[in-house]
């Protein structure tokens, strides 16, 4: 069978799209959709995300890890499925859809950013040497010196399968301030097992990780990852962070069919 699948990335994070509104997708089938997430004997990607149609929302968005599993919120795939829908005419500038983590608003603008609403954040974990929290995927968040030349990988790993976070694990987001309200990240995510160019959940996290322990006030964030730039937005209120925004860059690389068994 040939599948029709279409690459977007966002700030370097990059997916394979399917428009599975005719549930053609063989969605249980782990091991193909690691197979062309593979570098080498697939498409290539850090993620899969099937475009499927909702009764209550303009559509619904279901995303895979490159490991083949299905996984919680991505913020950069978030934004990508937005531009990709607009490509479908599925929607115009403007949506309301439905992911793991709930309902989810965004728009996107003429010179190709994708604002995208996150989920509200009232827990924040704040410990000595990290913070926690949930964006819509969990993050742990360490600020570290000379983040050019820090080991993702190896210490990533490290506490990604650590006793601290058991069998689900968490991405880990290694951190640098650059200005009041200017940071540097780098992410190693779960189910990837390795650092990505970008992480959209893990900058929103950050972001808010920073205004948390104050080491900015602001609530607009400025923030560079491996693939670009990124901006977070949010109301700090007494019941937590709300109205949370994330935004950068969505791009559309290239389509194809591919060819497969199952």
């Amino acid at each position: 069978m040939n599948i029709q699948f279409y690459k977007y990335q966002g700030t370097g994070n990059d997916f394979i799209m399917i428009d599975n509104r005719q549930n053609y997708f063989p969605k249980n089938d782990t091991n193909l959709i690691e197979t062309l997430c593979d570098r080498r004997f697939g498409i290539g990607a850090d993620g899969l995300l099937l475009l499927e149609n909702d009764n209550s929302t303009d559509f619904r968005m279901v995303y895979y890890n490159s490991d083949g599993n299905e996984s919680s919120m991505c913020g950069n795939g978030g934004r990508c499925i937005v531009a990709f829908a607009k490509s479908l005419n599925v929607i115009q500038d403007k949506t309301t859809f439905i992911a793991t983590d709930g309902l989810h608003q965004a728009t996107i603008f003429e010179n190709g950013i994708v604002s995208l609403q996150m989920k509200d954040v009232d827990t924040i974990k704040i410990e000595d040497e990290y913070i926690f929290l949930n964006t819509g995927s969990p993050h742990h968040v360490t600020l570290v010196n000379d983040i050019e030349n820090y080991d993702v990988k190896a210490n990533g790993a490290e506490i990604r399968y650590s006793d601290l976070y058991g069998k689900v694990g968490s991405n880990v987001n290694f951190v640098s301030q650059l200005a009041d309200n200017h940071f540097r990240l780098r992410t190693y995510e779960r189910g990837v097992e390795d650092e990505t160019l970008s992480c959209g959940t893990g900058a929103t996290a950050v972001a808010i990780a920073m205004n948390a322990i104050e080491k900015t006030k602001s609530s607009q964030i400025d923030l560079d990852v491996q693939g670009g730039k990124l901006k977070v937005s949010f109301e700090k209120t007494v019941k937590g962070y709300q109205n949370v925004f994330l935004e950068g860059k969505a791009a559309f690389v290239f389509e194809g069919k591919i060819e497969v068994n199952f």
